[in-house]
């Protein structure tokens, strides 16, 4: 089966920086595969994700390869990727009712007309099990809790059905238990449609609780990429055993240095 997405060579050089951002990164990711990215702030996993998804700022130069074998077009950002952000408060439109903001998704991509992106947007507001999602519809995001905000931009990730899902540290943003329950809904949610998912995320615990693969990634390079359980067991790298013990309470390795 060809790869949903293939990168090669990838890297990423913002303007005015003296080290690349991201650095010769080479990475299959299978129709329907469940990656964690992970890494401190600034090792380049959030600059990974926004380069798939096409949402650099224009101050980024970038290099190597994103091909799509899985598709054939170059994927489109909203209608075969669906992006969720770390802070759904500013990723939201304050002065538009959320359901809107998930019908508008659906009403560009899908060709529905407003009538049936709105009816479609009130069944995901339901989906990501949002409280009398037909009344929750017309509310504005200031009248919702972090956690609501965050299913809503969740929900209008999904609108237009995409192949690939980036959660780019969608739950750090969060208090635990609203970390856990969100992470069970994109986890149910990328089961049930079928969809491959890229988990950004610091937190190398959460993320072993449900991705296949891990991609650890330290000062713009991938260190490590293995499954999920043998990177667990036995991680390769230095980086890898201190981010281990760090949050699965594991021993390090003297050398790590995190």
């Amino acid at each position: 089966m060809s790869p949903l997405l293939s990168l090669r060579g990838l890297g990423v050089r913002y303007s005015g920086a003296t080290a690349a951002a991201l650095e010769g990164v080479d990475l299959d990711l299978a129709p329907g595969e469940r990656l964690a990215v992970i890494g401190e702030s600034g090792s380049g996993k959030s600059t990974l994700a926004r380069a798939i998804a096409g949402l650099l700022p224009q101050t980024a130069t970038l290099e190597g390869t994103i091909a799509w074998p899985g598709l054939d077009h170059p994927a489109r950002n909203g209608r075969d990727i669906g992006f969720v952000f770390q802070d759904p408060g500013s990723s939201l439109d304050p002065v538009m009712s959320v359901g809107k903001q998930v019908a508008e998704v659906a009403h560009a991509n899908l060709d529905m007309d407003w009538r049936a992106a709105m009816r479609l947007a009130v069944e995901l507001l339901d989906r990501v099990r949002l409280p009398e999602p037909s009344v929750l519809a017309h509310a504005y995001p200031h009248q919702l809790s972090g956690g609501q905000k965050q299913r809503v931009a969740i929900a209008a990730a999904i609108a237009a059905r995409p192949r690939l899902l980036i959660a780019d540290e969608a739950t750090s943003a969060l208090d635990t238990i609203v970390q856990a329950e969100i992470v069970a809904l994109i986890r149910e949610l990328v089961a049930e449609d079928g969809m491959a998912l890229i988990f950004v995320s610091h937190d190398i615990a959460l993320a072993a609780s449900f991705a296949e693969r891990i991609a650890v990634f330290r000062h713009g390079r991938m260190v490590e990429l293995a499954p999920t359980v043998e990177l667990v067991a036995q991680p390769r790298s230095d980086y890898s055993r201190a981010l281990l013990a760090a949050h699965l309470g594991l021993e390090a390795h003297s050398g790590a240095g995190i």
